[in-house]
């Protein structure tokens, strides 16, 4: 049904403009019909073709979207109120978040040299000393690293690549269970999510190769500690993916190492497959503290120069002062030390839990990483279930797209003796809910 909204303008800009502000108020909901070109030429007098010009506009801002025969709509707005984590209820002890352990992190100081004066860094926006640390630590696991830049972390890096390399409406490939906040961000990108299965080493071959035949222009996916399945690369699987994706060589990969240093597994990367496009990114707020916004990115030469080019348009460049505090803890001793100790603990704490349910008939998935994924009939019995206990899970829906229900249990902070105690209750959530969850 076509909009009640009265669209005006005379130029191709100020009819753009009109509709920009009705979606912006409100006037102009997500899915509404905006007028066939010709219809809206003739009640605006102008021509067909300066309508035209101001849909191609909207289109390329992401804010109306085309569906052949379907017309010009507004593009579907990101769905975050449904994937947005509830607060945590007072008294219970919270496992839904994917945080890591506070006593694992180091103290945060920041450096006592901060960059003198009022200046722009735009012509020298990377740390020279932090490029050569950060081509050290991706080099050591196989990345390429010839190029390199930073971001304010690793969504930041990816939104920025992703409408820089596609349009509102082409098609990304994307974990299903996959990272809430990914799926978030691509859906306000205005690009539409083609879902592809995970198993416990990762995406599955088959499910990307009917995704690239479905039309995707790009590729996201975790090689290690998958969030929220636990899932890790193999060689094998590793070297399947890369036979797929080498057949689509316009295809843009994007792997997202967010965990890297405490994801308790080895890294098996697709940046060395001969791909043409690509770019791997990694942040450190898993092991040096949540607060640290930045991200490292290896990436083929022309990935390269479309993000700092759009980069140098927005923020310019990532603060000096944080990357001096980044460098200082990645070449502080004790840092170090103390980031191969949360990688030890949270491999002791996530094997334990593991272990402690599969003791106890519940099946669950969690090979690296800080989570545990667990199948379940009904989500919600599970997770009001636990509550009952003292727990605090995370229910699946905010990670699905396809794929079936679950909860996530983040256990980065979770000791085996709580372990024990948490697979004993949930154990008996899933008996007393057994005419809902088939036993």
């Amino acid at each position: 049904m076509v909009t009640q909204y009265e669209i005006d303008g005379t130029t191709a800009k100020g009819i753009a403009g009109s509709v920009e502000r009705a979606v912006a108020e409100g006037a102009l909901a997500p899915g509404a019909a905006l007028p066939p070109v010709r219809r809206l030429a003739d009640r605006l007098g102008v021509s067909p073709g300066t309508v035209a010009t101001a849909y191609k506009e909207l289109r390329g801002r992401g804010i109306v979207v085309t569906r052949g025969r379907g017309g010009t709509v507004v593009a579907p707005a990101p769905a975050v109120a449904s994937r947005r984590p509830p607060k945590v209820p007072e008294g219970l002890r919270d496992l839904a978040g994917g945080h890591p352990d506070p006593a694992l992190l180091p103290a945060l100081v920041p450096p006592s040299r901060l960059s003198p004066g009022a200046r722009s860094h735009r012509s020298a926006p990377r740390l020279a000393r932090l490029e050569d640390a950060v081509r050290d630590w991706l080099g050591r696991d196989g990345v390429p690293v010839e190029h390199v830049t930073f971001a304010h972390g690793a969504l930041d890096l990816i939104g920025r690549v992703l409408s820089v390399e596609l349009r509102p409406g082409d098609a990304v490939a994307m974990e299903d269970p996959g990272y809430h906040h990914l799926l978030d961000l691509v859906a306000a990108l205005g690009l539409r999510i083609v879902p592809v299965t995970v198993d416990d080493e990762g995406m599955r071959p088959d499910s990307l190769r009917e995704a690239l035949r479905a039309g995707a222009r790009a590729v996201l996916l975790s090689p290690r500690a998958q969030n929220p399945y636990g899932g890790g690369f193999s060689v094998a699987r590793r070297d399947a993916l890369a036979g797929v994706l080498r057949a689509s060589p316009d295809v843009l990969v994007v792997e997202n190492d967010h965990a890297s240093e405490v994801a308790g597994a080895a890294l098996h990367t697709l940046t060395a497959a001969g791909l043409a496009r690509w770019v791997h990114v990694r942040t450190v707020s898993k092991f040096l503290g949540t607060d640290l916004r930045w991200a490292a990115a290896a990436c083929d030469p022309v990935t390269l120069a479309r993000h700092d080019g759009r980069m140098l348009l927005t923020s310019g460049w990532v603060s000096h002062l944080l990357q001096e505090t980044v460098l200082g803890l990645m070449t502080d001793e004790g840092t170090r030390a103390l980031v191969a100790r949360a990688r030890e603990a949270y491999a002791v704490r996530r094997t334990a839990l593991g272990r402690e349910l599969a003791e106890r008939g519940v099946a669950s998935h969690g090979v690296s990483g800080v989570n545990l994924w667990v199948p379940v009939r009904d989500e919600s019995a599970v997770v009001n279930g636990l509550r009952s206990y003292g727990w605090w899970v995370a229910s699946g829906a905010r990670f699905r797209l396809a794929s079936g229900p679950g909860v996530r249990i983040s256990c980065a902070s979770l000791a085996p003796a709580g372990a024990e105690r948490l697979a004993s209750d949930f154990a008996a959530v899933l008996g007393e809910s057994e005419a809902t969850y088939g036993g």
